[in-house]
């Protein structure tokens, strides 16, 4: 695939949000900053919440919403940066709120139901204004903090567990109809469907099942990062080790298009056709862009 690059030298970017004068707002997880990017090379910080901003996105209010993993160890192989275990500097997980105009970043949610979040990963709002985020859980040297899907109101008035004990939950989308929350399971290389009855309702599963479906699992060690949907209801998902973006239709079938880094991490769309990618190599430390052969789906509050 044919593509520019926008910037480089990023400090393991991602959760790129696309904004109306064609800037682009991402995060260095390694940098512990929010960073906003234009195609002549000017960049500024947005903001400095430390630890490990994740995913963004607008809210209803404005503000970018963001989910804080708290920070990784990092390595150095190669050209390539590679994340790992928590952190000895771990500041905890939390859900921030960030004014874009003053860089202000207010701790939303650090906790749900007395169990703390450990590696919030990614988030998407609804059409009304709540947001759905995953918790990506964290990793030591000998064992691992399971994750789960949320829902939570931006006022911080409310948040509530709709699906715990995955393996390690990353990207997350909806569904252009609203009915289905999309979660990419990186380890397992698994992307699962959650059908909903109300927003932050799931509909009943299965008696000694998951609460989710499997839309399908990839083959071979594949890895999923986060992700973004099309209009047309396709999941595409940033895919790690085997680099580039792998499509899911609703029917299971996927296609992978390659991309020249295998920490390819996530996808947003945007433009007046809404068919240019903007794509996050973070193992080079890369924003790219490129043209997508299909509309990607209209975020809620990006106009």
């Amino acid at each position: 695939m044919e593509f520019e690059v926008v910037a480089e030298g990023l400090g393991f970017p991602e959760g790129p949000v696309v904004m109306a004068d064609g800037s682009i707002i991402l995060v260095e997880i390694k940098k512990g900053e929010v960073t906003r990017i234009w195609g002549d090379g000017k960049r500024e910080t947005l903001a400095a919440p430390g630890g490990g901003p994740n995913g963004l996105a607008i809210g209803p209010d404005g503000a970018l919403y963001c989910c804080n993993n708290g920070g990784f160890k990092y390595h150095q192989v190669g050209e390539l940066t590679l994340p790992g275990n928590c952190p000895d500097d771990y500041s905890g997980g939390r859900i921030e709120r960030i004014e874009m105009a003053t860089g202000k970043v207010e701790r939303l949610y650090e906790e749900v139901n007395g169990n703390p979040l450990k590696g919030p990963n990614d988030i998407v709002f609804d059409s009304a204004g709540n947001m759905y985020f995953t918790d990506h859980g964290k990793t030591y040297s000998r064992h691992r903090d399971f994750g789960g899907l949320y829902f939570a109101r931006p006022d911080g008035s409310h948040v509530h567990e709709m699906a715990f004990h995955y393996t390690s939950p990353n990207g997350v989308g909806l569904s252009p109809d609203e009915r289905v929350v999309y979660m990419a399971d990186t380890l397992t290389g698994r992307l699962w469907a959650f059908d909903l009855t109300a927003p932050g309702e799931l509909a009943e599963g299965a008696a000694f099942g998951p609460d989710g479906r499997v839309v399908a699992t990839l083959p071979g060690l594949q890895y999923l990062d986060s992700l973004a949907v099309t209009a047309a209801g396709h999941v595409t998902v940033a895919t790690i080790l085997n680099g580039g973006i792998t499509t899911f239709r609703p029917d299971g079938s996927t296609h992978h298009t390659p991309l020249p880094d295998p920490l390819v991490t996530n996808i947003c769309f945007g433009g007046g056709d809404m068919c240019t990618a903007w794509i996050t190599l973070s193992g080079t430390g890369k924003l790219i862009r490129c043209r997508w052969h299909e509309p990607g789906l209209e975020l809620a509050f990006n106009a």
